[in-house]
């Protein structure tokens, strides 16, 4: 895996199409990641349309993320670890629906400080076991989601640099 901070790394381990893996070193500490992850300011940032993201960060909370044209998604907060572990639940098949255990991928942020910087893993897993309607394919499978991690992974630690400038 590189360490240099512009380059993400990622596999889509076991070939089974269920498990995405996407990592990458940021130039900024543990604690800034972990605000530009989980602070309404600064999600819409990276994930979003620019704006601030309702977030109930607690296990059971939803956090709305705006997905643009593609819809809403009430994601469902799994675990909050400050600063080392965030995760939440994503129905990205059915826009509007709260996610649940039966129409969602898992999504698990793991921050680890890297010598004054952080090395962030995103890994989201479960679609093995989704119904996805054949018109959500292509913005909710699997391929689209695995390319969707490699540019927002980029887009994490762009706007996680340019605060920390």
């Amino acid at each position: 895996m590189s360490t240099d901070s512009h380059q993400s790394t990622g596999s889509d381990a076991g070939g089974g199409k269920d498990r995405i893996e996407r990592e990458i070193s940021i130039a900024a500490p543990v604690e800034r990641v972990w605000a530009v992850l989980t602070e309404p300011e600064h999600v819409g940032s990276w994930f979003g349309q620019g704006t601030p993201t309702p977030v109930d960060l607690r296990p059971g909370g939803i956090m709305e993320l705006d997905h643009g044209e593609y819809g809403q998604f009430p994601t469902t907060i799994v675990t909050v670890d400050p600063p080392r572990h965030f995760a939440y639940r994503w129905a990205g098949a059915f826009p509007g629906e709260v996610a649940t255990e039966g129409n969602s991928t898992l999504v698990e942020f793991t921050l680890t400080p890297e010598g004054d910087g952080t090395r962030l893993r995103v890994v989201e897993t479960g679609f093995a076991a989704l119904a996805i309607p054949e018109d959500r394919q292509p913005t909710a499978g699997y391929e689209s989601h695995s390319e969707g991690w490699s540019g927002q992974v980029e887009n994490i630690r762009r706007y996680t640099e340019q605060l920390a400038a």
